[in-house]
This record gives C-alpha cells, sequence and structure tokens, in this order.
C-alpha cells in the first residue's frame, strides 16, 4: 500500500468537505482505494488527507490532477489555504 498525504489550512471546514465530497467519484477513477481526513485536536482550520493506492505512481499521478486540476482553481478548492504539503509514503 502507498499513502498520498496531504496537509494544509483551510479557511472553513465546512465549505472544504464539501468541495473534498463533490470530487469522490474522481478519487476512485484515480485509484484511491481507501480515505481517511483527520484535524488536529486543537485546530479546527487544519486538514491532513491519506488517500491510499496500489502504487505509487498512481498516487504521484493524482498528486499532479490535484496540483494542476483542484488546487490550481478557486472554484475547485474553497477554503483551501495556501499551497498544500504532500509527500507520498510506502510502509517501511
Amino acid at each position: 500500500m502507498v499513502v498520498l498525504h496531504i496537509e494544509h489550512p483551510v479557511s472553513d471546514f465546512a465549505t472544504w468537505q464539501k468541495a473534498f465530497s463533490s470530487f469522490a467519484a474522481r478519487r476512485r477513477q484515480g485509484g484511491v482505494k481507501a480515505e481517511r481526513v483527520w484535524r488536529p485536536a486543537d485546530d479546527e482550520r487544519y486538514v491532513v488527507i491519506d488517500l491510499d493506492f496500489d502504487t505509487a505512481e498512481q498516487a504521484d499521478r493524482f498528486r499532479e490532477f490535484l496540483v494542476s486540476q483542484i488546487w490550481a482553481n478557486p472554484e475547485n478548492s474553497p477554503a483551501l489555504v495556501g499551497q498544500p504539503s504532500t509527500r507520498i509514503l510506502e510502509v517501511a
């Protein structure tokens, strides 16, 4: 299993969550097997997302989709604050 790990602040979690949910089908098409959304217990305006993939190549392609199609367009990423931090993780 490979995880695309994403972190970033949001201006409003409910707005962000609605936008995130609207791309559920695109995540499945991109090879996402499972997803987890976390928030720090002391910061409701920050999200951490883990997206599971079978391969690092799938995770990297999906990251490129996020960068070019989602995060580059404010209409697709309302409530996003700044540039997300990403990392592809493999089980050690």
